[in-house]
């Protein structure tokens, strides 16, 4: 299966949608490859390109979503089943290879942040595996900061992509003493 029929299988929240949930999908995946970090640097690759993108994806729209539209549906989009879908496809397409370096990093996604005024903020994150010799992300794994840790959520991708010889590196953060992981191998 190629990226878009994966992305179709990503639930559509919306009850009347003007254009299908993976075309925003390719979009913010095509964007973010790009080097667009945030809604406007994608709005701005989206007017950018938008002859060229409907006319090679054969889209039978004269416009495409516009920055408001990119945002209100990226806000609510399920994250979980977006993470599984791509990396379904990157584990098909985009597996590393033996000796291979593979970084993995935790980033928040600000727009998700819930309890903005508490003290203990509600939000979701993206730990991601990072090929550096093909130069793509190889695998995602969300999680809400409210509910698990970076550390937890690595060890799940970890699991989830089944990586044999590569060279994992990860911030400070997973070097903890007496971390759940390190009990365990001590037993």
């Amino acid at each position: 299966m190629n990226l878009i029929q994966y992305l179709q299988t990503v639930r559509d929240f919306r009850t009347q949608p003007d254009y299908p949930l993976w075309v925003i999908l390719v979009l913010v995946v095509m964007g973010t490859m790009s080097g667009c970090t945030g809604y406007r640097a994608l709005a701005d690759f989206v007017n950018r390109h938008q002859p060229t993108l409907l006319e090679v994806m054969n889209l039978p729209y004269t416009r495409l979503p516009s920055l408001s539209t990119l945002r209100r549906i990226m806000v609510r989009v399920d994250f979980v089943s977006f993470t599984e879908a791509f990396n379904q496809w990157a584990q098909e397409h985009c597996a590393p290879i033996a000796s291979e370096q593979v970084p993995l990093d935790g980033k928040g996604i600000s727009v998700s942040l819930r309890d903005y005024d508490q003290a203990y903020q509600d939000f979701v994150s993206i730990v991601s595996a990072f090929s550096v010799q093909q130069g793509v992300v190889v695998g995602l794994e969300s999680m809400r900061n409210k509910d698990c840790s970076e550390i937890k959520t690595a060890e799940v991708l970890l699991e989830k992509l089944q990586l044999k010889g590569v060279c994992l590196t990860l911030d400070a953060l997973h070097t903890q003493k007496n971390s759940p992981a390190d009990h365990r191998q001590r037993q």
